[in-house]
């Protein structure tokens, strides 16, 4: 391919080497996990996650825990009996009376009585020195003109605060515990009747084993309110608050909802008209419900999904501060826990990166969204079962991360397919005018652009092929090996060529060339691009080439394995296949001349056999020829590897010993050969017995003349043949 005619592709090199995706999802994710951190910070949730808070308190179910309260109401009935407001000391002082009788944990008076109200002042002070575990109330505040002094007469260790911290939207999410003026600690209201109540089980306060700034009672750990805990930005932590969870106990005499605290009214009480069960060993709270009183509240139980809020009475309000810290205490019931700033953020992001991951990985948009909403059923399903063990999880701000992830990932693939659909126009109209097949898939290995090249060569129609893969139109095998190729070039990110088989509409199969690269466009769409080339024909050259050659080399093998048998047979024995005369001249040749390099001996033995002429006479040439093999295999493990034994003819054999450090070596040899050769040889039922007469010459000493040598070991054979045979003798 003309890299002039295919220049137009470079404008979509693809320069990056990490995957683009998985950037884009991290990018996104962050930049609105940012954005809602912000927003978070900048307090645009406080107000939805409070709505969410109360509608997670309005759906829990009924509690179980014990309930040790009664109130008893101060409502319009009992006004109208009494016939004055405030309640003269001489009712409370009666109440008080009768409510000693039954013997009860403690008395809660939420009612201020920092003035007489006669008549009957001093039968209430007599009925104050009588009752050591009444509970008065007082308003705590920095102005003198907004505070409000404790009973008159009443024991100061014996009051508590009943102040209350209001959030923006005018709800109680808080309680006090404690508070200091002027350098003086103060208890709440509720604090000081639930240690009264504790106090016969055991329970004293105690510092918190994990922050000693935690008070601690029984197995309940109070952790102090900070100004950004939960969903509050900036709030006023003031005195040691902690976020209240509030209870929602059971109450079978209760007639809202069968849920709530148990009541009765002062008048009923001055009555003998409420059961002493209902007041002995247990927490009686006195305070006013009458609506003319104006003494009401909101909570999170207030809110109503359809309708008006509905409010409870400031006694009420108590009686939930008073049993959340006893349950808490006994039962181990959860209080109120927040993650920390970085846990929150990281859940935000989680949630941010959720989203993107979906709508990335399903294109469709009714599904992905359909999914996205399944998330955040899930997600606000989760939240708030994890609630019902105390932890407020941020909803609000992971339900808007999760879905303004997802919008902005869609507005971000709209306009990527815009941008894809402006650049497959101008695709089309430059690839229409290369002769050479041409492709264009996306990261789904489906054809996304072809051009009229290709379409001809598979033999479909564009229409049918768009959108569709390698394996709705071939073979598995060549499907699975386009397959391959595609993904090792969006894996490595680097071109590719290869050779491949590609079979068309009618059944006709070519050798085809492709090759791959990846790019991207303007808008950072990513997709592989092909160019293909038909190399039929150079295919079929090339195998006629191969076949060519293979029998070129199949004739050139043969003519070899002739060559070195012609050299075989000119260098070696025919019978015995030892080296023949020729050879060993070459090798004494060769092995004098290494010895003289190194300073080295070479040893020559000349063997003749003593006795052969009689076998051959007597058993036959045959025979005989069997002896000089076998004779022949005897000299030759009689050697090392490095030595070499020769026939020269006849019955006449020569062993040259190389690099031998003395003569006395090729002494031993020839004894080694000597007993050789005569043990007995079988030679098809008969026992042939040779022996052998051996000359030796040893280089230098006996001449440095290969001739000379020979000649020298020659001799001395004669000689030892001469002095009785089967012996050696050294030149």
């Amino acid at each position: 391919m003309s890299k002039q005619r295919y220049k137009f592709l470079q404008m979509f090199r693809f320069k990056q080497k990490q995957p683009l995706l998985n950037r884009r999802e991290l990018l996104v994710s962050f930049v609105v996990a940012g954005c809602i951190v912000a927003l978070r910070l900048l307090g645009f949730f406080q107000l939805f996650e409070w709505i969410a808070l109360d509608i997670f308190f309005q759906l829990r179910p009924l509690e179980t825990y014990p309930q040790p309260i009664t109130i008893i109401a101060v409502d319009e009935i009992s006004l109208r009996t009494i016939g004055t407001w405030p309640v003269p000391d001489r009712t409370i002082a009666e109440l008080l009376t009768k409510l000693n009788k039954s013997h009860p944990h403690a008395i809660g008076l939420d009612i201020y009585r920092d003035f007489k109200v006669d008549p009957g002042h001093e039968q209430l002070l007599a009925a104050y020195q009588n009752t050591p575990n009444l509970v008065g109330i007082e308003k705590l505040s920095q102005k003198q003109d907004n505070h409000v002094l404790p009973p008159i007469g009443l024991n100061r260790s014996q009051v508590g605060f009943n102040n209350i911290v209001l959030d923006s939207d005018a709800k109680v999410r808080r309680s006090l515990l404690y508070w200091h003026t002027y350098k003086e600690k103060h208890e709440s209201f509720a604090l000081k009747i639930a240690k009264l109540y504790l106090q016969s089980t055991g329970i004293v306060p105690l510092a918190a084993q994990s922050n000693p700034e935690y008070l601690q009672l029984g197995k309940a750990v109070f952790s102090r309110f900070l100004p950004n805990d939960g969903s509050y930005v900036g709030a006023d932590n003031r005195g040691y608050q902690i976020i209240s969870n509030f209870p929602k106990p059971s109450c079978t005499t209760c007639s809202r909802d069968n849920w709530g605290f148990r009541k009765v009214s002062l008048r009923e009480v001055l009555n003998d008209k409420v059961p002493e069960s209902w007041i002995k060993n247990r927490i009686v709270l006195i305070g006013s419900t009458a609506p003319s009183l104006q003494d009401y509240v909101q909570i999170p139980y207030s809110s109503q999904f359809v309708g008006q809020a509905k409010t409870i009475a400031g006694v009420e309000l108590q009686a939930y501060f008073i049993s959340e810290i006893i349950s808490g205490a006994l039962y181990s019931r959860p209080l109120i826990k927040v993650w920390s700033d970085p846990i929150e953020y990281l859940w935000i992001w989680v949630c941010a990166y959720l989203g993107v991951v979906t709508r990335y990985q399903i294109k469709k948009t009714t599904i992905s969204f359909l999914i996205i909403i399944f998330f955040g059923s899930v997600l606000a399903g989760s939240t708030f079962v994890i609630f019902l063990d105390g932890w407020w999880i941020p909803i609000i701000p992971g339900l808007i991360s999760l879905s303004a992830s997802a919008f902005v990932v869609t507005c971000q693939i709209n306009y990527v397919q815009e941008e894809l659909k402006r650049s497959k126009e101008f695709l089309y109209q430059i690839i229409n005018t290369i002769p050479d097949p041409v492709f264009v898939k996306n990261k789904n290995y489906q054809w996304i652009v072809l051009n009229e090249a290709y379409c001809e060569f598979l033999g479909y129609p564009k229409e049918v092929l768009l959108e569709k893969s390698d394996y709705e139109y071939f073979s598995d095998s060549q499907a699975k090996a386009f397959r391959f190729h595609d993904d090792l070039v969006f894996r490595t990110q680097e071109p590719c060529e290869t050779e491949e088989q590609f079979t068309d509409k009618n059944g006709n199969t070519y050798s085809i060339a492709t090759k791959r690269s990846l790019h991207k466009d303007a808008a950072g769409n990513c997709y592989l691009v092909g160019v293909i080339r038909d190399i039929t024909k150079r295919k079929l050259i090339e195998e006629d080439l191969k076949r060519e050659k293979a029998e070129l080399f199949r004739s050139n093998k043969e003519l070899k394995i002739r060559e070195d048998r012609l050299r075989y047979l000119a260098y070696h024995d025919p019978l015995t296949g030892l080296p023949n005369r020729k050879l060993f001249a070459e090798q004494l040749e060769e092995s004098l001349l290494w010895a003289q390099s190194n300073s080295l001996m070479v040893g020559l033995l000349f063997i003749d056999l003593d006795g052969f002429k009689k076998v051959n006479d007597t058993l036959g040439h045959e025979m005989g020829d069997r002896l000089l093999i076998t004779v022949a295999s005897r000299l030759n493990n009689c050697l090392r590897g490095s030595d070499t034994v020769a026939r020269l003819g006849g019955d006449e054999f020569t062993v040259i010993l190389r690099a031998i450090p003395k003569k006395e070596v090729a002494a031993k040899v020839a004894e080694k050969i000597l007993l050789t050769i005569t043990e007995p040889i079988l030679l098809e039922g008969n026992v042939a017995r040779v022996s052998a007469s051996i000359g030796i010459s040893i280089y230098p000493v006996s001449s440095h003349d290969t001739e000379t040598i020979i000649k020298q070991a020659d001799a001395a054979m004669y000689r030892a043949k001469h002095m009785g045979k089967n012996r050696y003798e050294f030149a």
